[in-house]
């Protein structure tokens, strides 16, 4: 099984129009629910690729209700930790001609001491029977322990744990020790302090996360290349150039790709290329994480991988 948390999830209220006239009345938007927040993402990403997977989240109040309904008709599963605060939610305008999207967030959720303690156990007994852990998303107020406590009990049982969180919980979340790590650059410069300009500076970052014992990791940046490591073994990668028209759910996608080359034993580069063509290709729509399989490996060959550092020798031991 591959369990998802998502502490923050989101309700987005969903409305697309031809074209918007700012200032003015706008009519008869074709509108939608849709559940949001990064780990739903990464689980419509897997189901998309053929892998079911169990979500555990927080909600609370009336949006927390219309959430846990959305996510049913979508055909998640998950379970959740009922709260005294409202899950957030956001209003979100499509622009179809002009290709553009805005969207209007509402405030963050608190949680209590109770409600985190009662998450925490829940995923105590749910790790046990998972294979690989998720954590992904931001933290709300009062929650920022959860994800550093649950990536050691995932060490504990032995689990793959895969972290893709930022603000406040990161230097913590490392420290725990997952077994994957994602970020992207900005996350890195607001979360840790970090300015990455120079490909040294990103180099020597890796390293030091590696010498921590964190097996892989990723640090993405959009449409422009970004980089990867397995191990002490380290990559610069160019991803496939699209017209990039919503980035929302890319950065999900991506991780999606890397549970999914995990769990199938794909080579690193391989699972790579593969990673990196989700990403690009959600981009390219409005649609979020509704990438399929075919699309992504017909892209794989537009990846370009490049060695940075030692390079790992391949030994030719087909037969004369």
């Amino acid at each position: 099984m591959i369990l998802i948390i998502t502490l923050n999830p989101l309700l987005e209220r969903r409305s697309t129009y031809n074209n918007v006239r700012y200032g003015s009345v706008n009519r008869n938007p074709s509108f939608e629910l849709k559940p949001g927040g990064k780990g739903i993402n990464v689980s419509r990403q897997l189901k998309h690729l053929g892998f079911s997977s169990y979500n555990l989240i927080f909600s609370g109040g009336n949006d927390g209700k219309l959430y846990r309904k959305v996510l049913r008709r979508e055909g998640f599963e998950f379970s959740s930790v009922q709260t005294e605060s409202e899950t957030r939610f956001a209003s979100i305008i499509v622009e179809q001609e002009a290709a553009r999207i805005t969207s209007f967030f509402s405030n963050d959720p608190v949680i209590t001491e109770k409600e985190c303690d009662e998450f925490v156990n829940k995923i105590d007994k749910m790790i046990k029977n998972c294979e690989i852990v998720v954590f992904s998303g931001s933290s709300p107020k009062g929650a920022e322990k959860i994800i550093p406590a649950c990536i050691e009990i995932a060490n504990k049982y032995d689990k793959i744990s895969v972290c893709d969180t930022y603000g406040s919980p990161l230097a913590e979340s490392i420290n725990a020790l997952p077994t994957i790590i994602h970020n992207n650059f900005d996350e890195i410069k607001m979360s840790l302090g970090l300015k990455l300009t120079e490909q040294s500076q990103i180099i020597s970052h890796l390293q030091s996360i590696y010498s921590k014992g964190i097996k892989r990791q990723y640090l993405t940046d959009g449409e422009s290349p970004f980089f990867a490591a397995n191990f002490d073994y380290y990559y610069k990668v160019h991803p496939p150039q699209v017209k990039t028209i919503d980035s929302t759910g890319s950065g999900d996608s991506f991780v999606a790709g890397i549970i999914y080359g995990w769990h199938n034993n794909l080579v690193f580069e391989d699972s790579l290329r593969f990673a990196a063509a989700l990403g690009a290709i959600n981009a390219a729509s409005f649609n979020v994480s509704n990438v399929n399989s075919d699309e992504a490996r017909a892209l794989c060959e537009s990846v370009i991988l490049e060695n940075v550092g030692k390079k790992i020798k391949t030994i030719d031991d087909s037969p004369d």
